[in-house]
C-alpha cells in the first residue's frame, strides 16, 4: 500500500505531499486540481512501462507540464497585500515525483536536456531517479540511485556500479529488471505495474462491450471493458460469485446478470429483470446499467491489484445507483488500495460512512492545487534526492 505521495511543479501543483490509507477519495470543486493529481499519478505509473517520455510528449512536452506561477508564494501575496508576481529563478525546472508503499519508496526528476546538436532538442531527460526504504527519502536509507546515466546500488554499506551509460530517455527500470543483481529495481516496477486505472468505460451503442466478444479468462477487466463478459465468467468460476450476485442484487433489487457462451466460443451478457419474459442482451441495456455492471467486473477482480484509481465512476450512474456503488468500492478497498477521485455528493456521502475513507478535498489557492485544511503538522515528511 502506498502510505505518501509527492508531486511537485506539476501544472498547479507546485508542491504536495498527501498522506494515504487503504481508501483514498479525491474531491474539490472543478478547477481545484482533481485532474492534475490523477494525471501526475498515471505519469509515475508510466515510469515502470518505458512510457514517461512519450506521456510528457502526449501532454504538450515538459515546459507545458512545468508549474506556471512565480517560484515561491509569499504570505504577502495570499493575503493580498502584494500582487502575484515571479522573480529570478533560484533553483534549476524540474518536475518531481515520488511515493512511499509499505515495502519501498521511489522518486523520479524530470528536466530539460542541455543545449546539444539534435532535434529532440526539447525531449525531457530523466535526471534523478532513487528507490528508498522508509516513510520518506534520506541518503541512509537509498537502496538505488540513478544520476545523469549511471545507475549505483547500495552493497552493505558501499556503493556499486550498475551502469554508467543509461540514456536520458529511460528509466532505470528498464535498463535493469534482472531480480538476481536488483531486486529493488525489480520489485518497484512490478509493483507499479500492478496498478490499474478506469476512467473510460465505452458504453456508446458501437461500444464492444455490447457485443459477443470471443472469451479467454480474463482477470483483469481491459480498460474500456471491451472482455466484460469473459471478465465475469471468470469471477464466477475462479472468484467471488457471491460477491458479484450481491452487488446485481443491491443495484437492481430482483434481476440477475448471466453470461452466455455460444458454440463458437463468444460470450455475451443476458440480464434478467424482473417482469420480462425474456432477458436483456448487452445491446439492449442502458449506459447506466451497463456501465454499474463493468464497475462490478473491474473490482470484484480474481487478481487484485496494489493500487487500483477510479476516475469519476459517478459516470452515466443515476444517483439512485451511487450508494451500490460505493458498497462495491468499499469491498474492493479490502483486497487493493483504491483512489476514487469523485464530485457526485451521494456517492461522496456513501464512502466517507466507512471507517477507512481517507477523504481530501483539493482547492486551489492563487492557481496552486492545495489540500483544503492541510498544515504543517498534517503533511507527511518529504524530502527529494535533489
Amino acid at each position: 500500500m502506498l502510505t505518501t505521495l509527492s508531486i511537485a511543479n506539476y501544472r498547479s501543483i507546485q508542491s504536495l505531499t498527501i498522506p494515504l490509507g487503504p481508501l483514498n477519495l479525491i474531491t474539490g470543486p472543478n478547477g481545484s486540481g482533481k485532474s492534475n493529481l490523477y494525471k501526475a499519478l498515471r505519469l509515475l505509473a508510466k515510469t515502470a512501462s518505458g512510457g514517461v517520455i512519450n506521456s510528457l510528449a502526449e501532454e504538450g512536452g515538459l515546459q507545458s507540464t512545468f508549474w506556471a506561477g512565480p517560484e515561491e508564494i509569499s504570505e504577502a501575496m495570499r493575503r493580498g497585500d502584494v500582487e502575484v508576481q515571479g522573480g529570478p529563478r533560484k533553483d534549476v525546472v524540474r518536475l518531481k515525483l515520488g511515493f512511499a508503499s509499505e515495502t519501498f519508496g521511489y522518486t523520479i526528476s524530470l528536466g530539460l536536456p542541455e543545449p546539444q546538436q539534435s532535434a529532440f532538442c526539447f525531449d525531457p531527460e530523466i535526471k534523478r531517479e532513487c528507490i528508498f526504504n522508509g516513510p520518506y527519502y534520506r541518503p541512509a536509507s537509498c537502496l538505488v540511485e540513478r544520476k545523469g546515466s549511471m545507475v549505483r546500488i547500495r552493497s552493505g554499506r558501499s556503493w556499486e556500479v550498475a551502469s554508467q551509460h543509461v540514456p536520458s530517455y529511460d528509466s532505470m527500470f528498464d535498463a535493469h529488471s534482472d531480480p538476481s543483481s536488483a531486486a529493488e529495481v525489480f520489485h518497484t516496477r512490478e509493483m507499479i505495474r500492478s496498478w490499474r486505472f478506469y476512467d473510460h468505460f465505452r458504453t456508446d451503442a458501437d461500444a464492444p462491450a455490447r457485443k459477443p466478444q470471443l472469451g479467454t479468462r480474463t482477470t483483469v477487466l481491459h480498460h474500456d471493458g471491451r472482455d466484460v463478459a469473459a471478465a465475469l465468467q471468470t469471477i464466477i468460476e475462479i472468484g467471488d460469485k457471491e460477491a458479484l450476485d450481491r452487488a446485481i442484487e443491491d443495484a437492481f433489487p430482483g434481476c440477475k446478470l448471466r453470461v452466455v457462451t455460444k458454440d463458437d466460443g463468444r460470450f455475451s451478457l443476458e440480464f434478467y429483470q424482473k417482469g420480462l419474459l425474456r432477458p436483456l442482451s448487452g445491446a439492449e441495456l442502458s449506459d447506466g446499467t451497463l456501465r454499474f455492471v463493468l464497475w462490478v467486473a473491474a473490482l470484484l477482480t480474481p487478481r487484485p491489484p496494489a493500487l487500483m484509481v477510479l476516475n469519476e465512476p459517478e459516470t452515466s450512474l443515476h444517483p439512485d445507483l451511487l450508494p451500490a456503488l460505493a458498497r462495491l468500492i468499499t469491498h474492493a478497498s479490502q483486497h487493493s488500495q483504491v483512489w476514487v477521485i469523485s464530485h457526485a455528493n451521494r456517492l461522496i456521502n456513501a464512502l466517507n460512512q466507512h471507517s477507512d475513507c481517507h477523504a481530501i478535498e483539493l482547492e486551489k489557492v492563487l492557481g496552486q492545487t492545495e489540500v483544503q485544511g492541510q498544515g504543517m503538522l498534517d503533511t507527511p515528511n518529504w524530502y527529494w534526492p535533489d
